[in-house]
C-alpha cells in the first residue's frame, strides 16, 4: 500500500520493504524539493545528485556556473542510476550527510 506524500509526484509501480521510503515506509518529507542529475550511485542505497545553477558576479556584470552536490537516499522502488534526471525532497537526517530522499525519476 503506497501513500501520497503530498508533492504531486507519481507513485512508483514497484513495491519495496524499505522503512526509509517516503511511499512504502514511514519517512516524512518536508522542506526543499530539488531537481538534479545523478552523478554517482556506487554507495549502498545512496546516490549523489548534482545541481547546476548560475550565480551573478556584480563586478563583471556576468553570470558564472556553480554546482551543488547532495547525498540522497535511493529507495529500491525507484532505483535511480547514473545519468538519470531526478527530483529529491528534504527529510530528516538519515546519516551524517544524507538529508534528502529521491521521490521521482524524471528521465532515465
Amino acid at each position: 500500500m503506497a501513500r501520497n506524500i503530498g508533492l504531486g509526484v507519481p507513485i512508483p509501480e514497484k513495491e519495496c520493504e524499505d522503512a526509509n521510503c517516503p511511499f512504502h515506509g514511514t519517512l516524512p518529507v518536508r522542506g526543499q524539493v530539488i531537481t538534479g542529475k545523478v552523478v554517482s550511485d556506487r554507495m549502498n542505497a545512496t546516490v549523489v545528485v548534482e545541481r547546476e545553477y548560475l550565480h551573478y558576479v556584480k563586478k563583471y556584470n556576468r553570470y558564472e556556473k556553480r554546482r551543488s552536490r547532495y547525498h540522497a537516499h535511493n529507495t529500491p522502488c525507484l532505483n535511480a542510476r547514473v545519468g538519470d534526471q531526478v527530483r529529491i525532497a528534504e527529510c530528516r537526517p538519515l546519516s551524517k550527510t544524507k538529508n534528502f530522499v529521491v521521490v521521482e525519476v524524471m528521465k532515465k
